[in-house]
């Protein structure tokens, strides 16, 4: 739950030892405390405390603690036992984490901190593996004596804990990962006889004879390993959470990824559903700098922490506030383009995530780093500690939004979204399998663009685990290419119990363990959809050659092609060459649409120039109404419900102000002023500035 003392958090990053200079801390602290900045947070780092085995050096850190309770700051204690004591690496140089291709991780200088004791390999795991006991008896004695010492402190809010919760897809190939392996395959198949059937080896003697997969590829064994790799780093968040609460039971905990779960759920682990279910409040880092500041890039790193969350509170654990200089992410993007952060942005950035549900945002950094290749990245305030610009929008918003004024807004939640784009991880485990050496991408791109489709058709989609579709009535499924014959019973059932799904070529395609159906669709599914393969074309390469219609209205697709004969369906469409693309049926009390292609893919890759239509028309064939319609498509909206009040936010990502009208599918809005900012009707209708959001009460 979030901090009863604290309406919302509203801060940033600070101490990142040795940064920033000791002199300046107690005026630094002044002036965030002046600001209306509420909450810190602090990277504890285990190499920069436990100096020598068993000796702690917690002074500054204690100092930071007493100089946030003198100021009103609450704070973080973000634990990093993957910053690794060069004490320990020499120690345990035999639990080194290995990558597949034979080398070793070591200790390096922190990009983040410019501090030692970091691995190597760009992941959230340290060098040391936790599957050694050794290592996880030193790490669990720092977690320990971490949380004996500031579980009372007045100043602290909670733990953070696995630090942008992912690794590397590299690791780890070391000899207690690959034991930990074989336990985990022995727990899951039983006895060698089994797993050798499931993953076509015969000739294993003894369990010692299996090692981890090196080349991926879409084989029972990798599909294991990936499945593996995610149980076992997660267990080890586990435990750290577990060490944290045997000495203390009151203070939140709380843990923030990197919305990376499309694409990257299957290869690092950023299994943001996972990680959300361990913890409190969850959130999530994104930097438009390193990203792309498009504004549907926004929603969607917002948006699929909300629904990671599944209800926790959230927040943006890591916003920009500052430029970034020479890294590869923003070298030749033009400078507007998140490179170098101006005030408007700071405020655009904020609001959107506020918009999209957060209850929180925290700057990666409240002033720069001096030292290291991120120098002068990331800060509201100046390099020496001074106040810009951009520290006094952040100002005005911390103390706007911690207004007592203010505390009916963010009881209210965002509803739920009109559309859920289905997630299956499964599905992206395979794809990332079958695609590992390839160039071509399908599942991120048509992830992204059915997401990307219907945002800009003034729709809010949500993201769908596949564990959460009894919450909706209405699901698109995009390169559905692969998933269980559990979770092909689960949709089954879910259509003829009234849902209505939009899914694209070949679903479940590839079954259990990666095998391909004979009867596709696959696992009983050709039922539900009223059609058969007739025949099938796997070459996403030149899927940009696939053309076909929709009750005669032309569509682009791309990705794979998947041709079909009637068993009870309705044909709604051909490709050019007249084979049957599309195919509508009835099944139970609920409806089918299923497109012989990925028309996602072909938006994605067109940035919203084609199929904006066809994702309209779609959303009409559902039958489901926006929530809210408006005349100007450059801007969007969502809607918040709370007991004691609702409202309609209008956000704006333009450099220019946006006149608009509104019609919503339920309630009006209250005759009463903007929330946020005043002075929004006219004689000429809405108006919402440049970069920034507009806040309206409606009637309940």
């Amino acid at each position: 739950m979030l901090n009863k003392d604290i309406q919302l958090p509203y801060g940033a990053v600070y101490f990142r030892k040795s940064n920033p200079p000791r002199e300046d801390w107690e005026r630094d602290y002044a002036t965030a405390g002046q600001d209306g900045l509420n909450i810190f947070r602090h990277w504890f780092m285990w190499s920069a405390i436990e100096t020598t085995p068993g000796v702690y050096d917690w002074e500054e850190y204690d100092r930071q603690m007493d100089l946030a309770a003198a100021n009103g700051i609450k704070t973080v204690i973000a634990e990093l036992i993957h910053a690794v004591p060069d004490w320990a690496v020499r120690k345990y140089a035999h639990a080194l984490q290995v990558n597949a291709d034979g080398t070793k991780l070591g200790s390096y200088m922190g990009v983040s901190s410019a501090t030692g004791g970091f691995s190597n390999n760009g992941g959230g795991a340290g060098a040391l593996t936790l599957n050694c006991p050794e290592v996880k008896e030193a790490a669990g004695k720092f977690l320990t004596a971490l949380a004996t010492r500031y579980k009372d402190h007045p100043a602290i809010y909670g733990y953070d804990v696995w630090n942008e919760c992912n690794y590397s897809a590299d690791v780890d190939y070391s000899p207690y990962a690959k034991a930990a392996f074989r336990k985990w395959l022995e727990k899951k198949y039983g006895s060698l006889k089994v797993l050798a059937k499931a993953w076509y080896r015969y000739s294993y003697a003894e369990w010692e004879d299996i090692e981890p997969p090196v080349h991926m590829a879409p084989y029972p064994e990798c599909i294991d390993w990936l499945q593996f790799k995610r149980d076992n780093f997660y267990d080890q968040m586990q435990w750290r959470i577990d060490t944290i609460r045997a000495v203390d039971q009151k203070n939140t905990i709380v843990a923030h990824g990197i919305s990376g779960a499309i694409p990257n759920m299957a290869a690092n682990g950023c299994d943001d559903w996972l990680a959300a279910s361990k913890v409190e409040v969850y959130g999530f880092t994104w930097i438009q700098a390193r990203k792309g500041s498009e504004a549907w890039k926004n929603w969607y790193g917002v948006d699929i922490n909300r629904a990671a969350a599944r209800g926790k509170p959230f927040w943006h654990a890591e916003r920009q506030g500052g430029p970034l200089w020479l890294q590869p992410q923003v070298i030749g993007r033009d400078k507007e383009d998140g490179r170098v952060a101006e005030p408007e942005d700071i405020r655009l950035w904020s609001m959107t995530s506020l918009a999209g549900g957060a209850r929180g945002v925290i700057n990666l950094r409240w002033r720069p780093l001096l030292d290291g290749p991120l120098f002068g990245a990331f800060g509201s305030y100046g390099m020496d500690g001074s106040r810009t610009p951009r520290s006094d929008m952040a100002s005005a918003m911390a103390k706007w939004a911690n207004d007592k004024a203010q505390a009916t807004l963010w009881e209210a939640k965002p509803v739920r979204g009109e559309v859920g784009i289905l997630v299956v991880r499964e599905t992206q485990e395979f794809d990332y399998l079958l695609n590992h050496d390839r160039k071509e991408k399908p599942y991120p791109e048509a992830m992204w663009g059915a997401y990307r489709a219907f945002l800009e058709n003034g729709v809010q989609p949500d993201w769908v685990h596949i564990d959460d579709i009894a919450a909706y009535d209405f699901l698109y499924f995009p390169y559905p290419i692969m998933f269980t014959s559990e979770q092909a019973k689960r949709l089954k059932a879910w259509v003829e119990n009234g849902g209505t799904l939009i899914a694209e070529a070949c679903p479940g395609y590839f079954g259990d363990r990666g095998h391909v159906g004979t009867v596709q669709p696959n696992m009983g599914l050709d039922e539900v959809f009223g059609a058969r393969e007739e025949e099938v074309e796997f070459m996403p390469d030149i899927g940009d050659r696939i053309h076909f219609d929709l009750d005669g209205a032309a569509v682009d697709g791309g990705g794979f092609l998947q041709s079909y004969r009637l068993t009870g369906g309705t044909g709604r469409g051909h490709f050019t060459d007249g084979r049957l693309a599309v195919v509508e049926n009835a099944y139970g009390k609920g409806r089918t649409l299923l497109i012989g292609t990925n028309p996602s893919v072909a938006y994605y890759r067109t940035q919203g120039k084609v199929n904006g239509a066809f994702f309209a028309e779609l959303l009409r064939w559902s039958g489901k109404k926006r929530h809210v319609t408006l005349s100007n498509a450059a801007l969007f909206a969502r809607i918040h419900k709370g007991e004691n009040g609702s409202f309609l936010w209008l956000v704006n990502p333009t450099r220019t102000a946006q006149k608009t009208e509104v019609t919503l599918a339920r309630g009006a809005l209250a005759q009463s002023q903007a929330v946020w900012p005043i002075d929004h009707i006219g004689n000429s209708g809405i108006e919402v500035p440049p970069r920034d959001v507009l806040i309206l009460p409606l009637d309940s």
